[in-house]
């Protein structure tokens, strides 16, 4: 059999593209691990927060918002920045960067981001509170989609790596490290932080996506974290917590390049979220009772890629979410499936522009680091 589609890489992007392709092509869903979801999917920190990956992605996350509410993914959470007095110039410039784009932000009095977070210290005095951020159900999202597929009769093959392409007849032929073969007139290339890997076996142009870890560790304070505590976020970038069943789940907001790999935390990246937690606030640390890390792959401009491919022809690029691939995924997925099977817009993807996200935009700078 020869698939319209084969889909490499069964974790959101994967599945929820395969879920949207399903009703007007035939689908292979190939998946390298045991079971989807294994890497970054499994290992998300399961928040839409509508600032989150910068101006570029504002537009998915806010399409994709509807989607995610309307069908249960959601449980409203909300958000703040927060800084010291010397980051008073960091706000103003989060704040300026995203006006226009429709974001609700509300300046915070001290004594308001007191009574949200319970044990900030003192000098932590400025805040931006961002209502609509939520918790996202993860789990649930990714299983929908697969439902989805499963349901239209996508085919779905695990322990299937991949370690050969090539186009012959007008078709791929795509081999797996155990001898398996599948035929498909088209490759999406889905594999998060394996995908330069999946487009050089295509002898497609690498874009450069590079995949960097981010480390999570979860702790047991004294005493017990509020569950309405909002997400509190560094304005610089240097770490975020949040509650979840009593508990807080921690980051130093780490981006440490790495192969792609079964991605471990380092006991260092713990040590740095600890000690910056302990700098913002005054609770207790009684245990840090688990610890994980995930790989967040990224194009060279942070900007997610999709699109087909200059060189290779019928391979298709899906790639590049980086830490936001989960809360823009209803997005991106109909915008891709729109571009794969030559749709035009629907309601959800009318104000995206999709030449932004185009591979080919990193085309002019290769041709003239050659030239």
């Amino acid at each position: 059999m020869i698939h319209d589609i084969a889909i490499i890489g069964a974790g959101m992007a994967g599945a929820s593209l395969a879920a949207e392709l399903a009703p007007y092509a035939s689908v292979l869903l190939l998946e390298a691990e045991d079971a989807p979801g294994y890497h970054a999917t499994g290992r998300s920190a399961a928040f839409w927060e509508e600032t989150y990956g910068g101006p570029g992605v504002v537009p998915l996350t806010l399409a994709s918002g509807k989607y995610l509410d309307e069908n249960g993914f959601l449980t409203p959470r909300g958000a703040l920045y927060v800084g010291r007095a010397e980051d008073r110039a960091a706000m103003d410039a989060h704040v300026a960067t995203f006006a226009g784009t429709g974001i609700v932000t509300h300046r915070l009095t001290p004594a308001q981001l007191a009574e949200k977070v319970p044990h900030i210290r003192p000098e932590w005095s400025e805040a931006l509170h961002q209502p609509a951020c939520a918790d996202i159900d993860v789990a649930g999202l990714h299983q929908h989609y697969l439902g989805m597929a499963r349901r239209h009769g996508v085919d779905i093959a695990c322990r299937a790596r991949i370690t050969g392409l090539a186009r012959v007849g007008g078709a791929w032929t795509i081999t797996s490290e155990r001898g398996e073969t599948w035929r498909a007139g088209t490759i999406v290339n889905a594999a998060g932080a394996w995908a330069d890997d999946i487009a050089r076996l295509a002898a497609a142009e690498p874009v450069g996506i590079a995949p960097l870890r981010r480390t999570v560790a979860v702790l047991r304070v004294e005493p017990q974290a509020p569950a309405d505590l909002p997400l509190v976020l560094d304005i610089n970038g240097g770490f975020y917590f949040k509650p979840d069943a009593g508990r807080l789940w921690l980051s130093p907001h780490d981006e440490i390049p790495s192969e792609p790999c079964d991605a471990a935390p380092e006991e260092l990246d713990v040590a740095i979220a600890i000690d910056r937690f302990q700098q913002v606030t005054d609770w207790r640390i009684a245990a840090v009772e688990r610890r994980w890390a995930g790989l967040r792959s990224f194009a060279p401009d942070r900007i997610p890629v999709y699109g087909f491919d200059a060189r290779a022809e019928g391979f298709f690029w899906c790639a590049g979410q980086g830490g936001f691939g989960i809360q823009t995924a209803p997005a991106a997925a109909r915008l891709a499936a729109q571009l794969l099977l030559g749709q035009g817009a629907d309601a959800m993807t009318a104000r995206i522009d999709p030449a932004m996200f185009s591979p080919q935009r990193f085309q002019p700078a290769r041709q003239a680091q050659t030239a």
